[in-house]
């Protein structure tokens, strides 16, 4: 589903699962899935197409909704036509999906938009088969966190119901991990000149999700595949701050937050040196602190 991808994306920055609140306009269909609705999110994301039938946003949504409820003949429908109006390589890595991708429809389908990607981006994917493996444990990194978000605001943190989803999600993240080291084993570290960005990126998530020890394996390749330019760099600053702030040391870019409870804000993990912290964060690609910080209300004025 693309219109809360943006809160999702905020588990991955930040070093504590924290449920986020943020303003963003939901249609009534989403408003509707959002709130675990789902019958009458698709029966919402129908009448809008039926009015609207250019919306891809909508339709693209619509074929969200229903291949979770796993009417897979139908998901299939409404996801074709979202790709012809403009191709995507969101739904190789859509947590929606991961039941259709069960389907007998699925590897034609993938192989089909493949083509279209690389004919839209002129490119190529080298080793696709390594890609097609990493968009699908992308898929399934990002898979569930919705549901406990909305297991959570409902029930309850401590609810049996968001404990048996967390236990999901740690099954789900070990197995994930388990298969990307026989992988690097096998291939070595995913670079994007092999098999694309967001293939690459999927890596980073998994580790990012695993344990300090398994980050502190990996972060030397991670840094020099950045230098080499085969992974984001922004990736390697996300995940050197994360060890840093789990060995209970200062942070260097300034990724992670946490919220008080007393104040009933959020706040900044300490700085290694506030006066560098934008010319480092501009050294691998990432916008100065105080724009980054501002999505949760943080004012930040560095010394200089």
């Amino acid at each position: 589903m693309k219109k809360i991808i943006f809160i999702l994306s905020l588990l991955i920055f930040t070093s504590l699962n924290i449920n986020a609140q943020f303003e963003i306009q939901l249609s009534p269909a989403d408003s509707l899935r959002q709130n675990g609705d789902i019958t009458n999110a698709i029966e919402e994301f129908k009448k809008q197409y039926t009015n609207n039938p250019t919306d891809q946003n909508n339709i693209y949504n619509y074929a969200c909704a229903l291949s979770v409820v796993r009417q897979f003949d139908s998901a299939f429908k409404y996801l074709i036509i979202a790709m012809e109006m403009d191709t995507m390589i969101e739904p190789l890595t859509d947590p929606d999906f991961i039941f259709i991708r069960e389907n007998i429809k699925w590897e034609p389908f993938e192989n089909k938009l493949i083509s279209m990607i690389e004919k839209k981006f002129n490119q190529k994917y080298k080793d696709i088969a390594y890609a097609k493996k990493l968009w699908r444990m992308r898929a399934l990194d990002q898979a569930y966190y919705s549901d406990i978000n909305l297991a959570e605001n409902k029930i309850g943190i401590n609810s049996t119901v968001a404990l048996a989803l967390w236990d999901l999600k740690y099954r789900i993240n070990k197995q994930n991990q388990i298969e990307l080291e026989q992988l690097i084993e096998t291939k070595g570290w995913p670079k994007i000149s092999e098999v694309g960005e967001r293939a690459a990126d999927a890596a980073f998530l998994i580790i990012q999700h695993s344990d300090n020890e398994k980050q502190k394996k990996y972060l030397p390749i991670i840094k020099k595949n950045c230098e080499q330019k085969e992974v984001n760099c922004g990736n390697y600053a996300l995940m050197y701050d994360r060890i840093q702030i789990n060995d209970n040391k200062p942070q260097k870019y300034g990724s992670q937050v946490k919220y008080n409870n007393e104040t009933k804000k959020y706040e900044l993990f300490p700085l290694e040196d506030e006066s560098k912290v934008d010319e480092w964060r501009k050294e691998v690609g990432l916008s100065t602190l105080s724009e980054y910080v501002a999505m949760w209300g943080i004012v930040f004025s560095p010394n200089k």
